[in-house]
């Protein structure tokens, strides 16, 4: 079987989609599901559907058209505001896309005349994270002018927090989303549809607080794919934290002294990697390294610790004991050592199978390749 490789169980992700729809739908609260992790897997869209997510939200038009192009059937968001050189494409293959420049949304406005369509905009409000956003106070401004334009219709307000900053939800901002959309909807006699709280992150503040004010949606992609809270990297109750494993196999193995020898500079990516005397080790190296993967963001199996990487290998202290060559070890991975392995065309993804023999190579290589 092919290594490394990332080990997808999509009735895993299922469950996971299947779990969090179920618990947000008792607060009011319908999920995108995020499939940019996955760069628009048709196979992981269709699990987030299984699990009744409402919608398919990505940052990166190529992916929509991709599941587009698969024959995926969902109302699709594009989560990231659309560069002005994809305004056709954004129109052709999104509903809706969230939005934080007028000029944006006038590009968007023309491309859907001409093609007569009518094109949703979400406009996100920024909150204090400091990714994008609209600040509080210019928003009403924006909404007139934006209402101007034909051929867009304003769907709602959203968020986004944590991703830059690190800013938690809260009650406070929250609070403040909700008003906003009071004042928008007071002001122009609108009823907005969507009030998107944010990600993930969010997920904690759906169970800490009763009221919730006039959130309807989130959007998710880590909780489900990994089945942690991103705000603390915590296992979320009910949830698979291996439907995504990435397997790698070891290409040596050998007693070695755990300190080097020379003079010290700095390694491969810049950093001088921290000195510790553990003595003689069983050092053991895997195929894949920081091009294929973060790893920093893997967790080894009980009694393998990782040590660093350079481009192409990773370098483990197995325990102990000598790995033999052609091992295969399992890790987890955090969002963003998914992210790269998903990205990188030398990770092979295949669909974990629960009988017969072991996987099954299921064709989710990267849908635009990275080599032209």
């Amino acid at each position: 079987m092919s290594s490394p490789r990332l080990e997808i169980d999509f009735g895993k992700i299922q469950h996971n989609a299947s779990i969090l729809v179920q618990r947000l739908a008792k607060r009011g609260i319908s999920v995108t599901g995020v499939t940019k992790a996955s760069l628009g897997s048709p196979l992981i869209a269709k699990a987030l559907l299984g699990g009744g997510v409402s919608a398919l939200g990505d940052s990166r038009i190529e992916n929509l058209e991709a599941m587009h192009q698969a024959g995926v059937v969902a109302p699709m968001t594009l989560l990231r505001s659309p560069m002005l050189s994809q305004a056709m494409r954004v129109v052709a293959h999104a509903d809706v896309s969230f939005n934080t420049e007028l000029d944006v949304i006038s590009k968007l406005s023309s491309a859907a005349r001409q093609v007569g369509r009518h094109h949703g905009i979400v406009l996100m409000v920024e909150l204090g994270d400091l990714r994008e956003g609209i600040l509080p106070g210019k928003l009403l401004g924006t909404v007139e002018r934006m209402l101007r334009f034909p051929n867009v219709v304003l769907r709602g307000l959203g968020t986004n927090l944590a991703c830059r900053s690190g800013v938690s939800p809260d009650a406070r901002n929250m609070a403040q989303l909700s008003a906003l959309v009071g004042e928008v909807e007071g002001a122009f006699g609108l009823e907005l549809e969507i009030i998107s709280g944010g990600n993930s992150a969010n997920l904690g503040w759906t169970s800490s607080y009763e009221d919730l004010g006039r959130i309807n949606d989130l959007r998710l992609g880590e909780s489900i794919l990994l089945g942690r809270d991103p705000l603390h990297r915590q296992p979320i109750d009910g949830l698979y934290t291996d439907a995504m494993i990435l397997v790698g196999e070891v290409i040596e193995s050998k007693p070695k002294p755990s300190l080097p020898w020379g003079t010290i500079a700095q390694a491969a990516f810049g950093e001088v990697p921290p000195v510790i005397n553990r003595g003689e080790i069983f050092q053991t190296i895997l195929a894949f390294g920081r091009q294929d993967t973060d790893p920093e963001g893997l967790t080894p199996p009980p009694g393998i610790t990782v040590l660093g990487a350079s481009s192409d290998h990773l370098i483990v202290d197995s325990g102990g004991c000598r790995l033999p060559v052609g091992t295969q070890i399992p890790f987890e991975l955090d969002y963003s050592a998914l992210l790269r392995a998903m990205t990188s065309p030398f990770v092979a993804k295949v669909r974990k199978v629960q009988s017969g023999p072991a996987l099954r190579v299921m064709g989710l290589e990267h849908p635009h390749p990275v080599f032209a």
